[in-house]
């Protein structure tokens, strides 16, 4: 009785493993983008919360600025920052346009021109987080 595999039986079972490679790798590739996508777009969201709350909590007016580098709240006026986020390019996440700030009232409503549009892709997918100034926040596909 013989025991292995012949090198005809090894050479069909590399190819059809290759085969199911290159059907599947475009797909899960798919999927990381969209993931990266949608977790950058949660932490737009949270770090908008955050800075709300924390407006609230501490009666100052704050500053939320995104970065496509960086998340950061500090207190209006001042340099330094109270927290401090990864931005979307840390999850190798594209945000378009320049450096946004919102500043956040010590009632929790935004200040001046807050309204804003963050568009963030990577490969195929994208979302775009909407604020309004009166605080809704929503994610568009």
């Amino acid at each position: 009785m013989r025991r292995g595999a012949t090198l005809p039986e090894l050479c069909l079972t590399l190819i059809l493993v290759g085969a199911a490679l290159a059907i599947a790798l475009p797909r899960l590739h798919a999927l990381a983008d969209s993931l990266a996508v949608d977790r950058a777009a949660r932490e737009i969201v949270a770090a908008h919360g955050r800075a709300r709350i924390a407006a609230v909590l501490r009666s100052r007016v704050l500053e939320l600025t995104v970065d496509a580098n960086a998340l950061t709240i500090r207190p209006a006026g001042t340099a330094t920052p109270i927290w401090r986020g990864e931005g979307p390019a840390g999850s190798q996440v594209v945000l378009a346009g320049p450096p946004r700030t919102l500043t956040f009232s010590p009632v929790g409503i935004t200040l001046g021109l807050s309204n804003a549009s963050f568009r963030l892709t990577r490969g195929g997918a994208s979302r775009t987080v909407v604020v309004s100034r009166l605080g809704r926040v929503r994610i568009a596909p």
